[in-house]
């Protein structure tokens, strides 16, 4: 059985966003999630997300990270 890797995404205030041209499915591995999320972070930002967490199986990996360019 393979993982599944799948990325939340959440708005300024922390609150889980879901829609058009959010990804739901999962990623057969890590690094095809994150091939994915760094092709169309731009867009993702651009459509209001904030921050984003990645999990494995239902378990965070890693996250929220920001989309924000550092100040």
């Amino acid at each position: 059985m393979s993982d599944a890797w799948t990325w939340t995404y959440l708005d300024a205030d922390g609150t889980p966003m879901s829609g058009a041209g959010l990804v739901t499915t999962a990623f057969p591995s890590q690094s095809d999630a994150e091939n994915w999320f760094g092709e169309t972070w731009h867009e993702l930002a651009a459509a209001g997300v904030d921050a984003v967490s990645l999990y494995r199986e239902g378990e965070l990996v890693y996250g929220p990270m920001s989309l924000q360019a550092a100040e």
